[in-house]
């Protein structure tokens, strides 16, 4: 007959020698990493990237160079705190890119390099043709100055700001909000900026 201790071995030995059972699903679910469902991308953007595809068909030089420059610079957006999900912040990429270019060709041109001038002419005139059909609302210095104006008079009205640098800050981070009054359109920071420091003075 065994010894008690020689039973308490046996048992161990077997208890290391038996598989774990598996734990349902349900146990581990705690530790899976749900992702929220994201926004659809912009309609810009969807159109650039399904224009890339007929581009690389037509081996269209210019267009397929301004297109992955500017999907490029989306992506590295997307990795940021600023990433690129409305019309109008794409409409700004491409105002960008755009300045980009006609500063090489200004640079190509004092070089005399006409060739190169006619390159970057060639992405300009993409760049334009995107611009013009983005869709997104344009907005004029005096609609905008009409815009900043309200949110001025609001935030005074409201006790919100007191003037000078602190006050053209929150105005413009007001303006630029998410949901705010330039969701949506098409506005240049720096336009903003020049405009609420007029108001401002």
């Amino acid at each position: 007959m065994a010894s008690p201790a020689s039973n308490r071995i046996a048992s161990a030995v077997l208890r290391m020698r038996t598989p774990t059972l598996r734990q349902p699903i349900s146990a581990f679910s705690s530790s899976i990493r749900h992702y929220s469902s994201e926004a659809p991308p912009p309609p810009l953007l969807q159109k650039l990237k399904a224009d890339l595809k007929t581009a690389m068909r037509a081996k269209d030089a210019p267009r397929l160079t301004v297109l992955r420059s500017v999907l490029a610079a989306t992506l590295n957006a997307s990795k940021t705190a600023q990433p690129i999900t409305t019309d109008a912040q794409l409409l700004a990429l491409l105002r960008k890119t755009q300045r980009g270019n006609e500063e090489a060709s200004a640079e190509a041109a004092q070089a005399n390099r006409s060739d190169l001038v006619e390159k970057e002419q060639a992405q300009i005139r993409v760049l334009e043709e995107y611009v013009a059909g983005s869709g997104v609302e344009e907005v004029t210095d005096e609609q905008l100055r009409g815009i900043v104006t309200g949110v001025m008079n609001a935030m005074t009205a409201a006790g919100e700001v007191t003037g000078g640098k602190a006050k053209m800050g929150e105005v413009m981070k007001t303006l630029l909000a998410p949901g705010g009054p330039l969701e949506g359109k098409s506005v240049e920071k720096a336009q903003v900026a020049r405009i609420v420091k007029e108001l401002s003075a």
